[in-house]
């Protein structure tokens, strides 16, 4: 068999993914921010969570026993808990358009928008939080939502990365993409704010060097005498003043026709994108969760392309939180 050749898309984020919209709203002064995807129309999802600290909403029905296999748009948010009310804005601005689950649409009731969501702590990154009874997150998941476009994204320090950090460096927003020869289109979006380092301890050498493409976080390589050390890097020993302070949220989207059970297949391997750029990761104090988006309507996969569209996600996971960090460290 010939394996098709496969590059990054055009844009290299998860737009390259046809049917899809992102939208991002920050607050400045509070130093944090949304991230909504928008698939045109309602797409296969799942996710899964590895992480020991996690903040969702809707991850219960997107088991494949449950009732609802699709979802109207993915929210990933700064402010822990404070941030889940993001996707309260967003199913607001859906169902104004008219856009939600309904068993039977019937007139003067409302659809019900499928809107998961997970949420990063950014909580204690220096912005003013004091917004009383008032959080933002409701108006940035509605602005996120009304601005949404089809790429490019901003990445770095925009959305739900806005106010994110990354082990003992800047953290940030991620995208990365591939599309095959074949026309298997495959992307990544990946809000970074990580207990673990991005990069290789005693150098600025990204974990995720081996995955690079074309230059896209500096074309950095590690020493060849490098070796790793059999413990927690130096710079994460301060670990007990950033408890329940960090995770790892994103989204996968696939061009292919994808069943609830398949796209919760890809969102386990793409994990492994996680633990090829962040080291520690999936700790206790980790929320790490990812989501997967399927948007083809072809057949469903057999298992060997399966296999491959896990493989490139979480190539692409790797690749997008290097990223995440590399763009947030240019932008200063």
């Amino acid at each position: 068999m010939t394996t098709p050749s496969t590059r990054p898309g055009p844009r290299n984020d998860i737009t390259d993914v046809p049917g899809l919209k992102v939208g991002q709203a920050e607050d400045a002064r509070i130093a944090t921010g949304v991230t909504v995807i928008l698939p045109d129309s309602p797409a296969i999802c799942a996710g899964d969570v590895c992480g020991g600290g996690p903040g969702t909403r809707e991850t219960d029905l997107l088991d494949p026993s449950t009732l609802v296999t699709r979802a109207d748009a993915i929210v990933l948010s700064g402010g822990s808990s404070y941030g889940l009310a993001a996707a309260d804005g967003a199913a607001a601005w859906l169902g104004s358009q008219g856009r939600g689950f309904a068993l039977v649409r019937s007139p003067g009731v409302p659809p019900s928008p499928i809107v998961p969501a997970a949420i990063l702590y950014d909580l204690a990154n220096g912005g003013a939080k004091d917004w009383g009874d008032d959080p933002p997150y409701r108006r940035l998941g509605f602005d996120a939502c009304r601005t949404a476009t089809g790429g490019p994204v901003r990445l770095g320090r925009a959305g739900a990365g806005f106010g994110a950090r990354a082990g003992a460096t800047r953290g940030g927003l991620g995208a990365a993409s591939y599309v095959a020869e074949d026309g298997l289109a495959v992307g990544a979006l990946i809000a970074v704010n990580s207990f673990g380092s991005v990069k290789m301890p005693g150098s600025d050498v990204f974990w995720a060097w081996p995955f690079e493409e074309d230059g896209e976080f500096g074309a950095r390589r590690p020493d060849p005498s490098w070796r790793p050390v059999a413990d927690l890097p130096p710079d994460t020993k301060f670990a007990a003043a950033r408890a329940r302070a960090n995770t790892t949220i994103g989204v996968v989207a696939i061009s292919a026709s994808l069943t609830q059970a398949d796209a919760k297949r890809v969102a386990i391997m793409a994990q492994d994108g996680l633990a090829r750029a962040i080291r520690p990761v999936h700790g206790p104090t980790d929320g790490d969760a990812l989501f997967v988006l399927a948007t083809g309507e072809e057949k469903p996969s057999d298992p060997l392309t399966l296999t491959r569209i896990g493989l490139l996600a979480a190539d692409c996971v790797a690749r997008a939180i290097a990223r995440a960090v590399f763009e947030a460290e240019r932008q200063g």
